[in-house]
């Protein structure tokens, strides 16, 4: 054996000092606080509660006075992703369990991100939208158009839903970490039809025969994971309306998306959420299984029985403020370490698409209504579109909220395209009402002119979603006398104004009333988000199939003339009712045939076109690295607010009662099974007391010892309803009622139903109190 030389030695020793410089160089990177990851963003989520008021309020959506909130079918919540260069852009997308964005709100929680933040985040970089559920409380828009139904401006639907878009944001912020974001698409063919297919078939043949449908099937989605913990949620684009709940619903829910992103989570927070086949959907509805909070009980009946009968219904009794929020299931059951898992069903251009996929019949008949005006006999009253679980709506929720969540599980799983590139931005505000539009075609170019915001007559007839009343069809082009003459007690068009918005005959002049502040807005806000090779187009509106593709296409053309991306596939979804709110926007030839969507354009035939216009801007300032001109402020409006909800005065029970007392008990000695409904109703008070953000005002409790009752489902559950109501509308006396459908997953054992509320006294002091009922067993 050769021994080896000095100079080997030498070298040998130079290796082995600078391995153990590596290795310590290694060990004190992981042992500080140096963010040492491949990752090439920073990623972060946050969820948070906006529910808001569930008694006295108007809903927003339908423009129903009749719709007046009394309970909750499930809770309201905000979402959000924060995409951060490590030392670059970031941007902010939140997703609202609400009807739309509003400008007011937007602009208020600007204010508090930049007192919070600095410049960090600024509206330029955040984008807030709505799921356009129309069973959620309204009176949080700023102009005068959308609160008249919900008697003005509701402080209390627009604090909820401020507070809860910057506590989610916060969130988002704290949960930055280094982060991988995939993405994937594919095809939804039974979330949705279109419901003005006669406006549709308008649009030039040879347009309609490049597309295989007359809605969009596409759903995009992102899936955010952590380095360290794995995935941590998931965000969606696919265009289908909120309104599988109809126009006499006043249950608060989040409608079709809501529930999709409720069932997604739960989903998730199971332990073997990576298997597609451990989704389980039980009684029709996915549920939390019990067993996964609770061990099964192995008693038999007659003991179970026995224990039941212990458990009689106590006397309401006074509780503390944070005891609903100590109930919760999902908090209560959370790993503290861990970031909760948010998933967000994002609404995309809906504006034609009614999630009412058996289509629209006459309600006396049973015939297909009118296929251009929607209407049975000439009345459009009687035509109404059925859900998949026709005539239950809550069935028709869950179904088309499964069909989406199905679908975004399948496109999670299977994510493996890896976002990859800068994040940016750009952002401007455009003077809608009297903008100036190029439109070329073939070599021929023509400046038109956009027009300040007006209603048609068909916007009166409502959809076949939820029709309107009196004589009003859609497909109206001339209007009637009599309804010109109402029209003209408020503002009379001038002759400038009706000849823009030809051929709508103009049945509310918003863009031109003033008094007391402004009816519709005028400047709006355009948005375009860039992460990787994702494209997210923020609309301040609802755009039809055909006028979102429009903008899509050119938006696309844009970004692919020059070397922008190095990807050989761009993603471009559209993010709808973004940042405010102005109706609807259609194509031209769409606009021609004056169905709902068509009088809903505010701007006039050339709206689209001015969008596409504007956006492309966007689109060239983002290729080239440009900076785009803000544009001029639109109006902050707060304080000229006119609020007419009368407040809640006091509460009161009968002489003997306390807060909390049964009024209907679960019969004694009851048994139950699966599929059954467990009812009992309580002495309460109104809910605008305390919206028990993020806490609840219903519970099923199980009961795992001799006397320890462990929370089972809240009021976010799909299975439990609270219900609240009053005898007559000034009366100081209240109910409130539970629901509970027991799911086929429940484990047997001994369960009760418990109500937490909020008094208010004479002096305007708040107590809080809680009830429950007789205990009962689950077979």
């Amino acid at each position: 054996m050769e021994f080896p030389s000095f100079d080997h030695l030498n070298v040998w020793r130079a290796c082995a000092n600078v391995r153990v410089w590596i290795l310590f160089l290694l060990q004190l990177l992981l042992k500080s606080d140096i963010a040492f990851s491949g990752s090439d963003y920073l990623v972060g989520l946050g969820s948070y509660d906006i529910t808001g008021p569930a008694a006295d309020v108007n809903m927003m959506g339908y423009a129903n006075t009749g719709q007046i909130a009394s309970g909750i079918h499930f809770r309201l919540r905000a979402r959000a992703f924060i995409v951060a260069e490590p030392n670059g852009n970031r941007v902010v997308f939140v997703n609202l369990d609400a009807c739309m964005a509003s400008q007011i709100v937007k602009i208020k929680v600007i204010e508090r991100l930049k007192a919070r933040y600095g410049d960090l985040y600024t509206e330029e970089n955040v984008a807030i939208s709505g799921i356009h559920t129309h069973a959620g409380p309204g009176g949080y828009l700023q102009y005068v158009v959308y609160i008249v139904t919900s008697l003005g401006f509701v402080h209390q639907s627009f604090d909820v839903i401020v507070n809860g878009i910057e506590k989610c944001i916060i969130q988002a912020h704290e949960n930055l970490r280094p982060g991988s974001i995939f993405i994937n698409k594919g095809e939804l063919l039974d979330g949705g039809v279109n419901r003005s297919p006669s406006a549709y078939l308008n649009n030039p043949a040879t347009e309609r025969r490049k597309y295989k449908y007359n809605v969009d099937t596409e759903m995009t989605l992102l899936k955010f994971v952590d380095d360290e913990w794995g995935p941590v949620g998931s965000f969606n684009w696919f265009p289908t309306h909120g309104t599988s709940m109809s126009r006499t619903n006043s249950l608060i829910s989040g409608d079709n998306k809501g529930a999709a992103a409720r069932f997604m989570e739960d989903w998730f927070e199971r332990k073997d959420y990576g298997k597609t086949d451990s989704v389980v959907f039980e009684d029709d509805v996915l549920l939390r299984r019990i067993s996964n909070i609770i061990p099964s009980r192995h008693d038999n009946h007659h003991e179970l029985l026995e224990l039941a009968t212990s458990f009689q219904s106590p006397p309401g009794r006074p509780v503390s403020k944070t005891s609903s929020v100590a109930k919760r299931v999902r908090s209560a059951h959370r790993k503290v370490d861990k970031p909760r898992f948010v998933s967000a069903f994002c609404q995309s251009n809906c504006g034609d698409v009614s999630p009412n996929v058996l289509g629209a019949f006459c309600i006396d008949t049973g015939l297909p209504c009118d296929f251009n005006h929607s209407t049975c006999g000439g009345k459009n009253e009687l035509c109404y579109s059925q859900g998949p679980g026709y005539p239950d709506e809550f069935e028709s929720t869950r179904i088309i909220g499964e069909r989406q969540f199905r679908k975004a599980v399948d496109l999670f799983n299977a994510a493996d395209e890896e976002i990859e590139g800068g994040v940016d931005f750009r952002h401007a505000y455009i003077d809608f009402s009297q903008l100036e539009v190029t439109i070329s075609d073939q070599g021929y170019s023509e400046v038109v002119k956009t027009c300040p915001a007006a209603m048609g007559f068909a916007f009166a007839a409502g959809t076949t979603d939820g029709p309107g009343a009196f004589d009003f069809q859609q497909g109206d082009d001339q209007g009637n006398p009599f309804w010109k003459l109402v029209r003209d007690m408020l503002k009379t068009p001038s002759k400038e104004q009706t000849d823009c918005q030809r051929p709508k005959p103009i049945l509310l002049d918003t863009g031109e009333m003033k008094k007391p502040y402004d009816w519709a807005p005028s400047i709006l806000p355009i948005q375009i988000l860039r992460i990787g090779q994702l494209i997210i187009l923020s609309v301040p509106g609802e755009f039809t199939t055909m006028a979102g593709r429009r903008l899509r296409d050119a938006v696309k053309t844009v970004l692919t003339s020059e070397e922008y991306f190095e990807f050989d596939d761009i993603h471009i979804v559209i993010a709808g009712l973004t940042n405010t709110y102005s109706q609807y926007i259609t194509t031209y030839e769409e606009y021609q045939v004056q169905r709902y969507e068509g009088a809903s354009t505010l701007y006039g035939p050339h709206t689209l076109c001015a969008y596409i216009q504007e956006f492309k801007k966007l689109a060239e300032a983002l290729v080239y690295g440009e900076p785009v001109e803000p544009g001029p402020q639109p109006p902050d409006l707060l304080e000229k607010q006119i609020s007419l909800l009368p407040p809640v005065v006091v509460d009161a029970t009968p002489l003997g009662v306390n807060f909390g007392d049964v009024c209907t008990d679960v019969p004694r000695n009851s048994t139950f099974k699966s599929g059954d409904l467990v009812t009992a109703s309580f002495w309460s008070a109104c809910p605008r007391n305390d919206l028990m953000t993020e806490g609840t005002f219903a519970l099923v409790e199980f009961l795992q010892e001799k006397d320890a009752w462990t929370p089972a489902y809240d009021d976010d559950d799909f299975c439990l309803r609270y219900k609240w109501s009053r005898p007559s509308k000034l009366s100081s006396r209240s109910k409130a009622t539970l629901e509970w459908r027991i799911p086929q997953s429940v484990a047997p054992g001994v369960y009760r139903l418990r109500h937490f509320g909020a008094a208010k006294g004479l002096f305007g002091s708040i107590h809080h109190f809680t009830g429950s009922s007789t205990a009962f067993v689950v077979a």
